[in-house]
């Protein structure tokens, strides 16, 4: 502590340098809210990287630049440091601007950090000279930038710095992987190990002819690949295997040269043909006239949902009587003076004399209405009785039933 103390009593231009940049960087954190813990103390040790590179510049300037007087190098030796802060700043407004990135600020930064490499081993030599370059400019550099978040990829996840300098880092780096075997990323030991095992017995099987030490080198790569019992890793060497030995064909494939024009599409719009009368001239055909299925002046029955039929029901056979056995009677027990009238007492055996039949019933015409009718209704409400029903039921003839059964008809219409 007291040699700090000599060295600012000293030095009172770069003490007051140092004193002063220290005020400016507490009072530009302070105005920020809330300001993380690890930002104040990244802060801090920028501050104290920054002043032991303006140690170095403060001996540079005077051992090597040739400035004597203290005034003098008190103007100058803080320059770099300046420099770098500003840039610093620029940087951090740059990436939360518009433009999205640090841009040319951020690479004066790190073109700052390397001048000042320089006077770091004029100094102190390799050994000291490399202790004051880290220690100094360089980790100055590397804490601002992540003090004042000017990382982009902090700042935005997912996002790469599109300078030359990081495009040349990010491709040699690729080239490296993949000249490493290391392309596929995120594999186990045990799946890189298969996956080379798999190349070699690819390799191995697609060769014409085999020794013997080829055939137990092509049963150990199979035997380390595992397509034993991994069927997927089995369909990746077929596949393999069956793209190699099919390599000769690829040449003769035939393909269209990508020189020769493409034929056109012809693009066929079809239209609809309009009718012409006169290619297709009507023909004449002669139809006989319908005749009038009724004649004029004839009263229509209107059309009635007859219900269905009853079930006909056979009427029982009357079984003929067996005839009697002829009784003759003693011409003693006769009485002459008794006779059996024909009508009362019918002969049984059918052989008496049938009346003649039945004397047609005078044509009863009533008039229309039938005076019949209301008494047919009455009793047969649901339905409307057949001709021979009316018959049997009311004794009348067949023409005056039909007529009342065609009335009750037309009127239940």
């Amino acid at each position: 502590m007291n040699t700090l103390l000599i060295w600012a009593q000293a030095n009172p231009l770069p003490t007051g340098a140092a004193a002063t940049l220290l005020l400016a960087v507490l009072v530009t954190l302070l105005r920020t809210s809330r300001t993380p813990a690890a930002v104040l103390v990244a802060s801090l040790a920028a501050m104290a990287c920054t002043a032991y590179s303006g140690d170095t510049s403060w001996r540079f300037a005077e051992h090597r630049l040739g400035m004597t007087s203290a005034a003098e190098r008190g103007a100058m030796f803080a320059a770099a440091e300046l420099a770098l802060f500003s840039c610093a700043l620029m940087a951090r407004q740059n990436l939360r601007g518009p433009q999205g990135a640090p841009g040319t600020p951020g690479l004066l930064v790190w073109f700052i950090t390397g001048v000042q490499v320089i006077p770091a081993y004029s100094e102190s030599g390799i050994v000291g000279g490399t202790v004051r370059a880290v220690v100094g400019p360089v980790m100055a550099a590397m804490l601002w930038h992540l003090a004042m978040g000017i990382e982009l990829r902090h700042a935005k996840p997912g996002a790469g710095s599109q300078s030359l300098p990081a495009v040349i880092a990010r491709e040699l780096r690729e080239r490296l992987l993949s000249r490493l075997g290391l392309a596929t990323r995120d594999r186990t030991a045990e799946q890189i190990t298969r996956d080379r095992a798999t190349a070699r017995a690819v390799q191995l099987a697609s060769r014409p002819k085999l020794r013997r030490w080829g055939s137990s080198r092509l049963a150990a790569a199979v035997a380390r690949s595992g397509v034993g019992t991994d069927p997927e890793q089995l369909d990746v060497m077929m596949r393999m295997l069956a793209a190699r030995r099919g390599a000769g064909t690829l040449a003769s494939v035939e393909l269209r040269s990508p020189f020769e024009p493409e034929a056109p599409e012809v693009a066929i719009e079809v239209h609809r043909v309009p009718e012409v009368p006169e290619a297709y001239p009507a023909i004449e055909v002669h139809v006989p006239a319908v005749p009038e299925a009724v004649p004029p002046g004839v009263r229509l029955l209107p059309i009635v949902a007859r219900p269905e039929p009853a079930p006909i029901v056979p009427e029982p056979v009357a079984e003929e009587p067996s005839p009697e056995p002829e009784v003759h009677v003693p011409g003693a027990q006769e009485h002459p003076w008794y006779t059996i009238d024909p009508t009362e007492y019918p002969d049984p055996n059918g052989t008496g004399e049938e009346p003649d039949e039945e004397p047609e019933e005078p044509d009863d015409d009533q008039g229309y209405p039938d005076p019949l009718i209301p008494q047919v209704r009455a009793d047969f409400p649901s339905e409307v009785p057949g001709v021979r029903r009316l018959k049997d039921t009311y004794g009348i003839g067949q023409p005056r039933a039909q007529r009342i059964r065609d009335e009750l008809m037309g009127v239940r219409a």
